[in-house]
C-alpha cells in the first residue's frame, strides 16, 4: 500500500475505533466488559485495515494525477497535457466510487470544467462556489484530497459535499441546490468593497437554476455590478430529468444553428478588437449586444437581467474551456457562461441512464453490474416505495388525490404515480416553496394533494407552510421522506428539525409511522374528507420492518397513540420508526428480568393526553425515543405535558443531540447519537439500577 494512502487511512480507522470504544464504554458497567469491548474494537480495527489494504492496492491514480497535490502543480502543465489529466481524473473517480460508493455521474460530467477552473483561476484566492456538491469530486481531488478521497462519505472521512472546515478551496458549504450565485455574489461584493482583485465563480446546474433563489440572485447580480461569473452547467439533468420552461428555453439556445453561428462570429469580431483601451471595450460591448439582439432573442432572459451572456460552448472540451475562461477572466462585471456537458461523461452506462447512475452504490466498473446484498429471506421495502405504491392505491379510490414533488420523483417514488397517472402527479423542479403553495392552491379547489418533500428540503419552505397552508387550514398532506438521520449525505441532508419546527405551528397534524402498515394507514386517514387540517407524515430513509407490507387500509383516530406492551417501573415512549429499536431493546432486557412498558405515540400534534396521563400515573421512570432533535422535539413535548399537569417522573430523552451530526452509515450514526437498541437498553438499565441502588440505601 502506498505510504501516502496509509497516512490518510490509518488515522481515520484508528479514530473510528477509538471513538466507538469511548462511546460504547460509557454504557459498560464493569472492567471485564471493558476488556471484551476493547478486544472487539481492536478486531474491527485490524479487519478494517486489511480490507482497505486489499482494496486500495488496485486504486492508483495516473502518472499526471499522482503529481498534482494542489492547483499550483496543475498550472505547471502545458495546455495540451490537460486532456490526459482529465482522462486520469475521470478514471480515478470511477475507480474509487465503484469500490467505496458515492455520487457518480455528476462529477464525471464536469471533469473538464474542474480542471479548467483550477488551471485558469488563482484558487483559493479566486473563489469557486459549487452548487449542491454532487459535482465537486474532481475539485476535491485536485485540491490536495486525492489520497484521502477513498474516505469520502465515511465516518470521520471527507464530506461528500464542499465543506469550509475541510479545505480552504471549499469556499462555501453546500448540500442543497441553488445557493451558489447568492454566495458568489456576496464574495464578489466584498472583494469590490475591500479593493481586492479577487474573482468569484458560481458553478450551477440547469436543474438548480429552476429555484427561485437562483433568479433572485441573478436579479441582484445584474445591478450590483460586481465581478462575478456564473457558469451554467447544462446537462438537462438534476437527479431526474429537468422539467419546466427554463429547460425548453436552454434547449432552444443550445440547438439554434442561426444563433450559434452568429454567436461565433461575434466572438471572432470581439477577439480582433484592441480591448486594452476603454473606447475599444465599449465598442466591443456594443457590437456583441447589437448583433445578438438582431439575430435572436435567446439570450434576452439573462441579458435582460443585465448579465452578459456567453455560450453555449462544449463543456467537455478542455481546450475550449480554458481559452474561454481566460477571455472571461479579463472581462469585468457580472456575466454568465453557458456550457453543455454530459452527465456521466466517460462511463457509457452512466451516460445512457443518468438517473440510475446519479448515486448507484458499489458496482463492478468493468461490467457495470451494481453490487447488491443478497438475502435468504424476503426483505422489507423502502418506506419511499411504500408511499409510492400506496398513493396509487389511494388515487384509484379517490379521484381528488394528486401528487407533487420538487425534483425528486425517483427519490420519493412519486415516479410510479407519474408513470401511471401523469395528469395527477407533478414534478415541479427544484423549488420547494412553489411546491408547497402550488399544493395549497390545488387544495382550495377541493383536491387532496400529497406533497412529498425530503425533510431537510422542507426547511426551505417553512414560511409557505405557515402562511399559505396552516393559516388557511388547507388539508395538504406533507409526506416528509428522509426524516431523521440519512447517513452518508451528512449534516446538510439530515432531517433533524421537522418535529421541532412543525410542532409549534397551529392548525397542523404531525404524525410518524412505526412501520409500513402504519404509514399506509396514516396516508389513508390523511386523505379522508373528515380530515380538515394540514397533515404531516414523516418517515425515515431506507427500509421498514415488514416484508409483507401491503396490509388492508384502516383509518387511524387522529391524535391517538397505542400501548404495545404493559410493563413495570419504566415506560418507553417512542415516536415513529425508532419504536422498532425500542422493541429490540425490550427483547434484550426481558432476558435480564427487566420488563419496561412500550407505547407508540404516533402523533406529536395533537398529543394523546389520555395515554400520557395513563403513563405518568403508572410509571415513575420514562424514556422517550425519537429520530429528531432532542431540543424542541417529541421528548420536549412530553416534558411540557409533565410540567403542565404537575407530574414528577424521571424522564430521559433519546434522540439526535444538540449538535451537528456528521456523515457515516446509519448504523454508525444511530450508535453515535445513542438512540439505537443498545443505547435504549442501557438507559433503561441505568434507570432500574438507580432504583435498586436507592432502595438498597433506604433498606440499609
Amino acid at each position: 500500500m502506498p505510504i501516502c494512502v496509509l497516512i490518510n487511512v490509518v488515522p481515520l480507522t484508528i479514530w473510528k475505533a477509538v471513538k466507538l470504544y469511548v462511546r460504547l464504554s460509557q454504557h459498560t458497567q464493569n472492567n471485564i466488559s471493558h476488556i471484551v469491548l476493547l478486544a472487539k474494537v481492536l478486531l474491527m480495527l485490524s479487519k478494517s485495515l486489511l480490507l482497505q489494504k486489499s482494496v486500495l492496492m488496485d486504486i492508483v491514480p495516473g502518472a499526471f494525477l499522482r503529481e498534482i497535490n494542489s492547483p499550483d502543480d496543475l498550472k505547471k502543465l502545458e495546455k495540451k497535457q490537460l486532456h490526459k489529466v482529465c482522462n486520469e481524473l475521470r478514471q480515478y473517480i470511477i475507480d474509487v466510487v465503484s469500490v467505496h460508493g458515492g455520487h457518480f455521474a455528476a462529477s464525471l460530467g464536469v471533469v473538464e470544467l474542474s480542471v479548467a477552473l483550477h488551471y485558469v483561476y488563482n484558487t483559493p484566492y479566486d473563489q469557486l462556489v459549487w452548487d449542491v456538491g454532487h459535482q465537486a469530486y474532481g475539485h476535491k481531488i485536485l485540491t490536495g484530497r486525492r489520497d484521502s478521497f477513498i474516505t469520502n462519505r465515511k465516518l470521520g472521512g471527507l464530506s461528500g459535499f464542499p465543506k469550509r472546515s475541510e479545505s480552504v478551496y471549499d469556499t462555501f458549504g453546500v448540500g442543497h441546490s441553488s445557493t451558489s450565485i447568492s454566495a458568489a455574489l456576496g464574495m464578489a461584493m466584498a472583494a469590490k468593497y475591500k479593493g481586492e482583485n479577487r474573482k468569484s465563480v458560481a458553478i450551477i446546474g440547469d436543474g438548480s437554476m429552476t429555484a427561485g433563489m437562483a433568479f433572485e440572485a441573478m436579479n441582484h447580480a445584474g445591478v450590483a455590478n460586481s465581478d462575478v461569473l456564473i457558469i451554467l452547467n447544462d446537462n438537462c439533468m438534476s437527479i431526474d430529468p429537468n422539467v419546466g420552461a427554463l429547460k425548453e428555453y436552454l434547449t432552444d439556445i443550445s440547438t439554434s444553428p442561426t444563433y450559434n453561428k452568429m454567436k461565433d462570429d461575434v466572438w471572432k469580431v470581439m477577439g480582433k478588437l484592441p480591448v486594452g483601451r476603454r473606447i475599444s471595450r465599449t465598442m466591443a460591448h456594443k457590437v456583441a449586444d447589437s448583433v445578438k439582439g438582431m439575430v435572436s432573442s435567446s439570450s434576452n432572459l439573462f441579458e435582460a437581467l443585465k448579465l452578459r451572456y456567453f455560450g453555449p460552448i462544449d463543456g467537455n472540451n478542455i481546450t475550449k474551456l480554458v481559452d474561454t475562461l481566460r477571455d472571461l477572466k479579463n472581462i469585468p462585471g457580472p456575466k454568465i457562461l453557458h456550457i453543455i456537458t454530459t452527465k456521466g461523461k466517460g462511463y457509457d452506462l452512466a451516460e445512457q441512464d443518468q438517473t440510475k447512475w446519479h448515486a448507484p452504490g458499489l458496482f463492478d466498473k468493468i461490467t457495470g453490474e451494481i453490487i447488491k446484498k443478497t438475502y435468504n429471506s424476503p426483505q422489507p421495502p423502502k418506506y419511499q416505495d411504500v408511499f409510492g405504491h400506496t398513493i396509487i392505491e389511494l388515487a384509484e379510490m379517490n379521484d381528488k388525490i394528486m401528487g407533487v414533488t420538487p425534483a425528486m420523483p425517483s427519490g420519493s417514488s412519486l415516479k410510479f404515480m407519474m408513470e401511471k397517472m401523469p395528469h395527477r402527479a407533478f414534478d415541479v423542479g427544484i423549488c420547494e416553496q412553489h411546491a408547497v403553495t402550488l399544493s395549497a392552491g390545488l387544495a382550495t379547489q377541493g383536491m387532496r394533494v400529497f406533497c412529498n418533500i425530503y425533510s431537510s428540503f422542507m426547511q426551505r419552505s417553512f414560511d409557505q407552510v405557515v402562511h399559505d397552508v396552516a393559516i388557511q387550514k388547507l388539508p395538504v398532506v406533507f409526506c416528509l421522506d428522509r426524516a431523521g438521520l440519512v447517513g452518508e449525505d451528512g449534516p446538510t441532508h439530515h432531517g433533524c428539525y421537522d418535529i421541532a419546527y412543525f410542532r409549534c405551528i397551529p392548525n397542523l397534524i404531525l404524525s410518524a409511522p412505526m412501520n409500513e402498515k402504519e404509514l399506509r394507514n396514516l396516508m389513508y386517514t390523511a386523505q379522508l374528507e373528515s380530515t380538515e387540517l394540514p397533515f404531516v407524515i414523516r418517515y425515515p430513509r431506507g427500509n421498514g420492518v415488514m416484508p409483507e407490507w401491503k396490509t388492508p387500509l384502516e383509518e387511524i383516530r387522529i391524535g391517538k397513540g397505542r400501548k404495545l406492551k404493559d410493563g413495570e417501573e419504566v415506560a418507553i415512549l417512542s415516536y415513529g420508526h425508532p419504536g422498532n429499536f425500542a422493541q429490540a431493546a425490550i427483547r434484550t432486557l426481558r432476558t435480564e428480568g427487566i420488563n419496561p412498558a412500550h407505547y407508540d405515540i404516533r402523533f406529536v400534534k395533537p398529543l394523546d393526553e389520555e395515554l400520557l396521563h395513563e403513563v405518568f400515573a403508572k410509571y415513575s421512570k420514562i424514556v422517550t425515543v425519537e429520530d429528531g432533535t432532542v431540543i424542541g422535539g417529541f421528548g420536549s413535548a412530553v416534558l411540557e405535558f409533565m410540567a403542565m399537569h404537575d407530574y414528577n417522573s424521571t424522564v430521559k430523552i433519546l434522540g439526535i443531540p444538540d449538535r451537528l451530526v456528521e456523515h457515516g452509515t446509519l448504523k454508525e450514526l444511530y450508535t453515535e447519537c445513542a438512540y439505537d437498541a443498545t443505547a435504549i437498553a442501557e438507559t433503561v438499565r441505568g434507570l432500574v439500577g438507580a432504583s435498586i441502588k436507592a432502595n438498597t440505601l433506604i433498606a440499609g
